[in-house]
This record gives C-alpha cells, structure tokens and sequence, in this order.
C-alpha cells in the first residue's frame, strides 16, 4: 500500500470484485465502514473512477435499501468501444475526460502506449491558446475523428 491514497485503495477493491463478476451492488455505508472512511470518499471514488469515460455505469437507489450498482460495459468488439466512445464524447469535452478515454483504450489493448501519448499530447490544454468552450470543441473534434480513423485501421 505504499504511496496509495484510501481512494486508490478503494477503486482497487471495487476492480478486483468487478474481476470477478460483471457487477457489484454495494452500500455507500458498509464499504465505508470496511475502509474506516466517511460515505463521501465512496461517492468520490464511484464518481471520479467509475464513469463512462472509464467504461462503466452506475445506478444507484436512495433510501433504506439503497445501493450502488457498478456495471463494467462489456462491448463486443474494438470498433463497438469506438463508436461508443465517439457517442459520448458529444460535442465538446474536458482534458481531463479526454485522458480518461484514452486511458481506458490504452487499459483496453485498443491502442497501444505510444499511440495514446500522441494523442494526449494533442488533447493538452496547451494546445488550444482559446476560450475554454471553443477548446472543449475542438478538442471534441480532434478525439472523435482520432477514434474514427481507429475504426478503419489496417491490421498490423
């Protein structure tokens, strides 16, 4: 557990389960018993690890017999994850949900490391010297029509 945080320890658990089944149903309260945390830090940790971007869905239902359901998305093939991606990404998006993307592709065997440190570099903010919603645009664009030439990729 050196250099991890309680968050990294967290995301860690709910990833080994998720190895083992295709979902977990959890409740905020018990999770944060086990890690002797406040039920914030697993909303922090569902909500910042466990997002689309990162290739998963979460439901969850309030009240007494409340839960917290996390979905790891199965996809059919490469090119299914692509467009699903490119559906996502919608019209803009942040740096940061972009490296989360590519983070997932890379974790995904989609692309490879080289590949994913090109197109980090052209997600940078850096890159874009213009008011944050026409970045968010452009950066939008550039992605989806990276994912769209992933699609049409000859074999190596």
């Amino acid at each position: 557990m050196d250099n991890q945080n309680l968050s990294d320890i967290i995301e860690a658990y709910l990833k080994k389960v998720l190895k083992q089944q295709e979902q977990v149903e959890i409740r905020r309260s018990e999770i944060a018993d086990l890690f002797n945390c406040v039920p914030s830090q697993i909303n922090y940790v569902i909500n910042t690890r466990f997002t689309i971007q990162h290739g998963y869905l979460v439901e969850s239902k309030r009240g007494g017999g409340g839960y917290i359901r996390i979905i790891k998305v199965q996809l059919l093939d490469d090119i299914e994850k692509l467009e699903t991606l490119i559906e996502i990404i919608g019209n803009a998006i942040t740096e940061k949900d972009a490296f989360s993307i590519l983070n997932t592709l890379f974790e995904e065997n989609i692309i490879s490391r080289n590949e994913a440190q090109i197109m980090a570099a052209a997600m940078e903010k850096s890159v874009y010297p213009v008011e944050p919603k026409l970045e968010k645009l452009l950066r939008a664009n550039i992605l989806k029509n990276m994912l769209l030439n992933l699609k049409y990729e000859s074999p190596r």
